[in-house]
């Protein structure tokens, strides 16, 4: 598959989602860039994260109520969440990372521990929360000053560097706005290829990555990328 021919497709995905129109910004930041820290965590393991947006924390939250919703109806229409981290350019809307967080855990169909509590608990959040481990909890890490070393990871630095004008720094500032979109994944949903028809979440996850990482070779994602020969 060509550049041109991977880029087409996941703008197709990304129009018929409203991918560009319905991301927000990922961090509260300053209109200098400079993201807005918190401390979490008491005593000797008290540490300094990243902030979230409000936007973004209003989107998980409302997309992993309706999984719970789904869930505890019994309906089970929804597989999870679908998320992507990405950059705006123009009408395009470049991804960085691809993900997902399912609706249940690995044992007994029970709801994930990454979706419970979400309304109070920001320590796993749907995969982006504070605790190492995490999205924000591992990033932070590696952007701010106070960490552990042992808590530094290659993936989360390739972030760092790709995200951050410099880190570790007491002051982190984005290279440009970042934005995140996420959705709760309807098993009937088609995805990126209409082709397929209706597409399961884990399988939409790897397509996605597939595609975007042939469209766009910043892509952060180290699983379901094409191996080149």
């Amino acid at each position: 598959m060509s550049e041109a021919n991977a880029r087409a497709i996941w703008q197709d995905f990304c129009c018929r989602f409203h991918v560009a129109q319905d991301a927000v910004p990922l961090f509260n930041a300053d209109e200098q860039g400079r993201v807005l820290t918190r401390l979490i965590g008491r005593g000797e393991i008290q540490r300094s994260v990243l902030t979230r947006s409000l936007e973004m924390d209003a989107l998980i939250r409302a997309q992993t109520h309706r999984l719970t919703l789904d869930w505890s109806s019994g309906r089970s229409r929804l597989d999870g969440l679908i998320y992507c981290m990405g950059l705006k350019q123009a009408d395009d809307f470049v991804p960085l990372y691809i993900g997902k967080a399912e609706t249940t855990g690995k044992r007994n169909g029970n709801l994930s521990a990454n979706l419970t509590r979400i309304a109070t608990d920001t320590s796993k959040f749907a995969r982006w929360g504070d605790n190492y481990a995490y999205h924000i909890g591992d990033l932070s890490a590696c952007v701010l000053p106070g960490h552990p070393e042992g808590k530094l990871t290659g993936k989360y630095q390739q972030w760092a560097q790709a995200l951050f004008v410099d880190s570790p720094s007491s002051a982190p500032q984005l290279r440009r706005p970042v934005y995140f979109w996420a959705k709760a994944w309807d098993r009937s949903d088609v995805g990126v290829w209409s082709e397929l028809g209706s597409t399961r979440l884990t399988f939409l996850e790897y397509l996605l990555i597939g595609v975007a990482s042939i469209a766009y070779p910043g892509l952060l994602n180290r699983e379901g990328v094409p191996r080149l020969s």
